[in-house]
């Protein structure tokens, strides 16, 4: 039996990192960006020119879940764009949208933060966290960074 395994569109394909999250970017490059978190509470965060939004969450502690741990293949770091920069981005994949059809609280201007890398024209824009996800994992667990 012949098995061909199913590769990822690249705009769905997230590079990993084990232990540093931004190893191989320019630690000198960073930017301020904020989250509205799901409490209603704000924070501000660093952000490395190049992370992802889910990577920059998990590296400051911000309840973004990423359950598949940053590969597209669950709605989980449904994150919420503002108006403004929403526009500037680059379209959702096929596979980002799928995803995005099962996110909870689902809005126009909703994204997957492991497939939104951080740029410098996101310096001082807010990034809003949804009320809940949906994780679809049965027994609880909740991916940590490596």
């Amino acid at each position: 039996m012949l098995t061909v395994a199913r590769r990822l569109p690249p705009a769905c394909q997230t590079i990993r990192f084990h232990g540093d999250l931004a190893a191989g970017l320019d630690k000198s490059k960073k930017i301020t960006i904020n989250w509205r978190l799901a409490d209603g509470s704000t924070k501000a965060t660093e952000a490395i020119i190049g992370q992802n939004l889910l990577q920059v969450a998990h590296s400051h502690h911000i309840d973004l879940e990423g359950a598949c741990e940053g590969v597209c293949a669950c709605s989980t770091c449904h994150t919420i764009i503002d108006d403004d920069l929403f526009d500037t981005l680059p379209e959702a994949s096929e596979d980002e949208e799928d995803m995005l059809d099962m996110a909870f609280g689902l809005e126009e201007t909703s994204r997957l933060g492991c497939q939104v890398l951080v740029t410098e024209e996101m310096a001082g824009f807010e990034f809003k966290l949804p009320a809940a996800t949906r994780n679809f994992y049965v027994d609880g667990h909740v991916p940590q960074p490596h």
